[in-house]
């Protein structure tokens, strides 16, 4: 079962919430999410019990406790929403028209 552990001090580690989740069972992974552009914690990690009950007992055991001056926030983990890929559209180029003597945005289904 994957858990979804919200609300962390920014100086928890994966070893600290490792620890804190085995006493409920068999930690299978520990991912504390990082920030790309500072390397700090975001503030939350997802933890993958052994099993549906030994997932569930932490939930029950371990929500709403202390942890480094916080109070956790544990439950199941959702799956991940499809994300649309690629960018925005539209726009064209921009070229610079000489009769107006401005910019103009150029389509090219003109």
């Amino acid at each position: 079962m994957k858990l979804y552990v919200g609300n962390l001090s920014y100086q928890t580690t994966e070893n600290d919430l490792e620890d804190l989740f085995s006493q409920h069972g068999t930690v299978r992974e520990v991912a504390l999410m990082m920030d790309r552009m500072t390397g700090r914690s975001r503030g939350f990690a997802f933890v993958t019990m052994g099993s549906a009950t030994e997932g569930q007992s932490a939930i029950d055991s371990l929500n709403g406790k202390d942890l480094g001056g916080r109070n956790l926030t544990i439950n199941e983990a959702r799956p991940r929403e499809e994300r649309s890929g690629g960018g925005g559209g539209g726009g064209g180029f921009k070229r610079f028209d000489q009769r107006s003597n401005r910019s103009s945005f150029s389509r090219s289904h003109r």
